[in-house]
């Protein structure tokens, strides 16, 4: 997948709008119903639709609970604790966060403190990423796993990964092209 499949399938979760518009009828969408809609009342729409809404003026963008200064702020110092990756809030993190501060950058308090933190997240995680990626190249294993990585974090790598397992694989038959040439010559040399 490219980064752009990613933010697609991101666009599907679910957030929290303030409408400012009244639509008192159910909107039926392929992923479910949503609505109504009354002014003022928070509703629950796909970000999509949120993206939407926001950039014609129909709403107001309430930020995910995950996306406050001290969540965030926790998510920073446990993923700085934890040796291994930590559990995101939300599997799309990156991709919300970054439509959401996007489009609706208006409607929240604190914007540049939490482009911040979110930054901060993903540099660490990157960070974490990196080194366990060495770490196994180093080791030659034949597989790692990996837990609470989310789609974007792996695709971020993917292709240099590719590339370094593709070289680890070429190198290792190499390797056992050399040690058959060498256990053919020392068998023949000992029968003769």
């Amino acid at each position: 997948m490219d980064p752009a499949e990613i933010e697609f399938i991101a666009e599907d979760q679910m957030v929290e709008i303030i409408p400012k518009f009244n639509h008192l009828n159910l909107i039926h969408l392929i992923s479910g119903d949503v609505g109504p809609f009354r002014a003022g009342i928070p509703v629950k729409v796909p970000l999509w639709l949120a993206i939407n809404l926001k950039q014609r003026q129909k709403c107001r963008m309430v930020m995910p609970e995950w996306m406050s200064l001290d969540t965030l702020s926790q998510i920073k110092e446990d993923e700085k604790g934890s040796r291994f990756f930590i559990k995101m809030p939300s599997e799309h993190y990156m991709e919300m966060s970054h439509m959401i501060l996007d489009v609706g950058a208006d409607d929240i308090a604190n914007l540049d403190q939490v482009r911040t933190l979110i930054k901060d997240i993903w540099d660490l995680r990157i960070s974490k990423l990196r080194s366990s990626i060495d770490t196994f190249v180093k080791s030659g294993g034949g597989h790692a796993t990996l837990n609470h990585l989310t789609r974007f974090e792996i695709n971020s790598i993917r292709t240099i990964l590719c590339d370094v397992l593709g070289t680890m694989l070429s190198l290792k038959d190499a390797s056992c092209e050399v040690d058959v040439m060498n256990a053919t010559t020392t068998q023949s040399q000992s029968q003769s």
